[in-house]
């Protein structure tokens, strides 16, 4: 599938790497395909920021990142019930993500944990959730980002 984006310009995305939420993303249940666009020069992709790019409108891409990053004990309690619909998941078929928000003070960068992304890497399908957990919408990570680099070296 190719789609000119806002974002990216003319990206091409084979049909086997599209991403499928039925219910479509919290605020936007009209957006039901995307394709996860992440930087290939990266050796470890799940240390950066990603984009879940919507395949329905290519003007909206959401950053995305995985929450292990920030919170290496994230854990939300799911219903076996809410995520049925995804199939079985396993600790290595299932990739969690959440939002980014990056506003024009980057001290303000803060992930949504309390609605993460849940793909089946399996069958492609995916959903994005709100977990009973009391985990915060807004969790501001500028300092532990710049924590992370500086202790990587970069």
């Amino acid at each position: 599938m190719k789609a000119n984006t806002r974002i990216f310009g003319e990206i091409e995305v084979a049909d086997d790497k599209l991403i499928t939420m039925e219910q479509g993303m919290i605020g936007f249940p009209d957006l039901k395909c995307f394709a996860l666009i992440f930087d290939m020069e990266k050796e470890d992709r799940d240390r950066s920021i990603m984009w879940l790019q919507s395949m329905d409108d290519t003007d909206i891409a959401f950053p995305v990142i995985n929450p292990h990053i920030v919170a290496e004990d994230y854990n939300p309690n799911v219903s076996e019930e809410i995520i049925a619909p995804l199939g079985e998941l396993t600790d290595d078929n299932t990739y969690v993500l959440v939002t980014a928000t990056v506003p024009r003070d980057i001290k303000e960068f803060s992930v949504n944990l309390k609605a993460p992304i849940v793909i089946n890497m399996d069958n492609r399908k995916a959903m994005q959730l709100i977990v009973e957990d009391d985990y915060p919408i807004k969790f501001k990570i500028y300092d532990l980002i710049k924590t992370i680099k500086e202790k990587a070296g970069e």
